[in-house]
């Protein structure tokens, strides 16, 4: 019996812990979006978080799934839309770069706010992305993904090479997603 009750004092203390840490986190952001990401098709790839620390760094985590192996660009687009027209998500604009910097995280003359580091498909299709930056915002700003017309983060066909521009010959765009602001 009184292992039995140590057992559920531990159990109950495990909780609180992981219910304080799990508060801990949610309190330590400004804000927090979500995107869920679709191919041409409109087909599901996935999707995730963007948050914003209290440090102002803002935290992207994806799971991506039916995309081709190999190694891809992403970025944050300048329109919140995923229409496309004459290409595929072409309603999702070109990167965001509110500074007016040119393309590349390798550029001494850039990068745009929307460049981040190239990720890796699995040979299954699925990706875990995950990168942190503080070019963007998700509070107001001058550099806020939520300006007048909002934000999409674009993957594409190939790697960027970080210095060509405007977009690193990173290829067609082949998922979208509009970033939505979580209440």
């Amino acid at each position: 019996m009184r292992s039995l009750t140590r057992i559920s004092l531990l159990a109950a203390l495990s909780t609180l812990a992981l219910g304080c840490a799990q508060l801990q986190t949610l309190a330590g952001r400004q804000g927090s979006a979500a995107v869920t990401l679709n191919g041409p098709g409109g087909e599901l790839r996935g999707g995730g978080e963007v948050w914003q620390d209290n440090n102002g760094q803002v935290h992207v985590n994806l799971q991506l799934q039916g995309l081709p192996a190999g190694i891809h660009a992403i970025h944050f687009h300048s329109v919140g839309s995923c229409e496309s027209g004459p290409s595929a998500f072409s309603g999702a604009g070109g990167h965001y770069n509110p500074a007016n910097r040119q393309h590349g995280l390798s550029n001494p003359a850039g990068p745009h706010a929307g460049d981040a580091p190239n990720f890796t498909v699995e040979a299954n299709g699925t990706a875990h992305v995950e990168f942190v930056t503080d070019r963007v915002t998700i509070t107001a700003g001058s550099a806020t993904l939520f300006d007048s017309d909002g934000s999409s983060l674009v993957v594409h066909a190939a790697a960027d090479d970080q210095m060509s521009q405007p977009a690193g010959n990173s290829g067609e765009r082949i998922a979208c997603g509009v970033v939505r602001k979580v209440l």
